[in-house]
Formats: structure tokens, C-alpha cells, sequence
């Protein structure tokens, strides 16, 4: 391995004496400056158009109205099949529109008949259950078809009075779902269709029994869909289980790879490393970033220093309310605060499109985090830059 000193004015590379940096990634994988052209770059070649799926055309406004002219690569080679019935594994990175890409057959399937507690959609975080949600309103606006989120951090009363009423999808995360199952207020064999997203990093969580048992009790199932951005066979086992001879579709594309983000890496030895994270932060000052730490305990220290030296910041991870976690999210979304420090749990999934910068404060357990982490930024046809600071 090789430490590497990254010189973001002149944007060139040096190799500095060898020496172990980390034990589990190549710190030159962290390096990718878009050195692939445009010219040379593979695109990918659609096969359909938004307009040439068999969709409601309701549902074509909605998607028109988004903005949605040609579909990703990962949708379109997901939405025929999924409108056909078929058992789905789509292997995509972040940012490759994994959740269009079920919600829209979904959504479809529902105007064909809207029965109740259709689908059952688990993600292992509540930003991106919370994410899931606002996309299947914007999508379903008019319809007259309704969902609930499951999450924790919210007022059990309050999650009990909304399973009351009609809901044809229920989104949730796997431990808040399972203490309304426990209470008798969801039961899985009412739902047709069981779709799990971020399946990697659900397992990688520990939620794998929790899956387990949903899926066993979902008697009723007729349809499972799969989305990851990783297929581990260990996790075969259990994907055999949950699904009926699945097509596996994969999206090429592949944000890390994207010419859209610039990644560098800053070799802080013998530096003070707030200062070299202030110089970063300082050109230019006000751009929108997202600081990745590693614990909990690192967000909160580092947010207090640079409060302490006047930046507009906060920070979120699982120590903190859900409703302060939506309220700090609301603020860096709409520009009250320009800088966001984070622990992995909103790594995955949330769409801020315009976040400009992702700095690794400290780095990622593995590469498939590190993917995750850049991920934030280069979002929606935007360009992007992701720093990684090496200790």
C-alpha cells in the first residue's frame, strides 16, 4: 500500500515512502479524477423510455413531472420485469435510481387494484425508510393511494393510529416493524409483495433473523425484490430462501467510477489535521459538505470545534431523536447549515442532489462504505469532489 499526498491545486499525484495505512483498502482506491473522458466513457444504451413502459398515464405525468425523461440503467432493465411478476435482484450502486426503480412497477401494480397492505418495503435505516416514503408520495401525488413509515424514534401512539387506516404500501426498518407485528398491529401474511433495499448493508447490520422471520410469516407472498449494491455468497443461503428464482439484473454504472466525482485523498502525517480540514473547508467556504466520522463520539468533539471556530454545522447520527435528526437533515437540505457531520447511518441512500463536497474525516471500515460515503455527492447529473484524509 502506498500513502499518497494529494495536491488539490495542480490535481497531481506523488508517491511518498510505502508504508500500511489501512488494513482492509488500497488507499488507491480512494483516487479517481475522472481521467476517463466523456469520449472514452462507456454510456449506457437504453432499451426503453419512460413513455414505452405499459404505465398508467397518471402515473407518466408524475414521472414526467419529476423531471424522469429516460430511465436509468438499473430501472430499465427492472421495471418490465417487475410489472411482469418476476422475483427481482438488482445489483446497483448508490445514486443509480434503486428506488424509482420498484416504486414505479409498484405504484403501477396498485392502480391495477388497490389492495391494502400490498407491499411491505424494509430498509435498515430510517433516513432511507423516511427517503422511500417522500418518493412514493411524489410518485403516487393524486392517486389516491397512501403508505406509512415504521421507524424508530417516533411516537408508538402515533405509528399505531396511522396502521389504523388504509395503507397500500408500509415502509419500515426491521426493528420497528417487528415491535408492531409483537403488538398485533401489522400482520405479514397479508402482504403480496416484499421488497428489501440496501439487502447488504441489512445484513451487515444484523438484521438477517429479523428478515428471516418477516419473510416466513409473509404466506400470502407472491413477489420479492431484492436491491443491493453487493452480492456476498453468504448471503446466498438466505436470498434462496426469500425468493422464486429471481432474475438478477445489474447496473453497470457505478458512482465511484463516475467522472462526475473527483476523488483525492490529503496525507495529514505530522499535520494538524483540524487545520488541514479547515483549509479544505475554507475553498470555498459556504460549499454544501457532508463530514463523514467514524463514531458517534467523533461527530459531537468535531462539531464542537468547528462551532467553536464560527461554521454553520451540525451533526446526526443514532445518539440523536429522530426528530432532531429530521429537523438537522431539513436544515442542511434547505442551506440553514452548509456542513453536515455524519456517522455511517445516513451513508446510504439519502438523495441531497446538490451536495458539493464529501469529506472522509476519518475512513471508511471497507470500500463498499467508502462507495457509499462518496456516494452523497455527484448526484443527479452533478459533479462532486471526495476527500479522504490518511492519518
Amino acid at each position: 500500500m502506498h500513502n499518497i499526498s494529494y495536491s488539490r491545486r495542480k490535481r497531481t499525484r506523488k508517491q511518498t515512502t510505502t508504508k500500511s495505512v489501512n488494513k482492509t483498502i488500497d488507499v488507491n482506491q480512494y483516487i479517481h479524477t475522472g481521467e476517463q473522458s466523456p469520449e472514452t466513457a462507456t454510456v449506457y444504451q437504453n432499451k426503453y423510455t419512460f413513455t414505452e413502459f405499459p404505465l398508467h398515464q397518471k402515473l407518466q405525468t408524475l414521472i414526467a413531472q419529476k423531471g424522469y425523461s429516460r430511465p436509468s440503467e438499473i430501472q430499465d432493465k427492472s421495471i418490465i420485469p417487475i410489472l411482469q411478476g418476476e422475483d427481482i435482484i438488482g445489483i446497483a450502486g448508490t445514486g443509480t435510481g434503486k428506488t424509482a426503480a420498484f416504486l414505479i412497477p409498484l405504484i403501477q401494480q396498485l392502480l391495477e387494484n388497490k389492495r391494502h397492505n400490498h407491499a411491505l418495503i424494509i430498509a435498515p435505516t430510517r433516513e432511507l425508510a423516511t427517503q422511500i416514503n417522500e418518493e412514493f408520495a411524489s410518485l403516487s401525488k393524486g392517486l389516491g393511494l397512501y403508505s406509512t413509515v415504521l421507524i424508530g424514534g417516533t411516537s408508538v401512539f402515533q405509528t399505531l393510529n396511522t396502521l389504523k387506516r388504509t395503507n397500500h404500501v408500509i415502509i419500515g426498518t426491521p426493528g420497528r416493524l417487528q415491535d408492531m407485528n409483537a403488538q398485533g398491529a401489522i400482520d405479514y401474511s397479508q402482504f403480496k409483495v416484499l421488497v428489501l433495499d440496501e439487502f447488504d448493508r441489512m445484513l451487515d447490520m444484523g438484521f438477517s433473523r429479523e428478515v428471516q422471520k418477516i419473510n416466513n410469516q409473509m404466506t400470502s407472498k407472491e413477489q420479492s425484490l431484492l436491491f443491493s449494491a453487493t452480492l456476498d455468497p453468504a448471503q446466498e443461503h438466505l436470498i434462496r430462501e426469500i425468493t422464486n428464482k429471481p432474475i438478477v439484473v445489474k447496473s453497470a454504472t457505478s458512482t465511484h467510477r463516475s467522472s462526475s466525482i473527483d476523488q483525492q485523498v490529503v496525507y495529514t502525517e505530522g499535520k494538524d489535521k483540524f487545520q488541514v480540514l479547515k483549509s479544505i473547508l475554507n475553498q470555498p467556504i459556504d460549499a454544501k459538505t457532508i463530514l463523514f466520522c467514524e463514531t458517534k463520539r467523533h461527530a459531537n468533539q468535531l462539531l464542537k470545534k468547528l462551532i467553536n471556530d464560527s461554521y454553520a454545522a451540525d451533526a446526526i447520527h443514532g445518539n440523536k431523536s429522530q426528530n432532531r435528526r429530521d429537523q438537522t437533515l431539513s436544515s442542511f437540505k434547505t442551506g440553514k447549515i452548509n456542513i453536515l457531520i455524519a456517522t455511517d447511518v445516513i451513508a446510504r441512500g439519502i438523495d441531497i442532489s446538490d451536495v458539493e463536497l464529501v469529506i472522509n474525516y476519518q475512513t471508511p471500515r471497507n470500500y463498499a462504505d467508502y462507495v457509499h460515503r462518496i456516494g452523497r455527492t455527484g448526484r443527479a447529473g452533478k459533479t462532486g469532489r471526495a476527500i479522504t484524509l490518511i492519518d
